[in-house]
């Protein structure tokens, strides 16, 4: 499940500069490039434990 978060953000980003190098840019694959991009950075970021008020006193 952990690779697939990372599958979403290298074909988001594979995908959204296809869509900006083309000659003619299709809005709709950009959009669709984005959106997956952004999805997998929202899957990882959820797994990452938020820090605790002890870490923050501590630096």
């Amino acid at each position: 499940m952990k690779y697939l978060n990372y599958i979403f953000i290298v074909l988001g980003a594979i995908v959204a500069i296809y869509a900006k190098t083309g000659t003619e840019q299709s809005q709709s694959i950009l959009i669709g490039g984005i959106v997956l991009l952004m999805v997998g950075i929202y899957r990882v970021s959820k797994t990452i434990p938020s820090r605790d008020e002890d870490d923050l006193n501590n630096e």
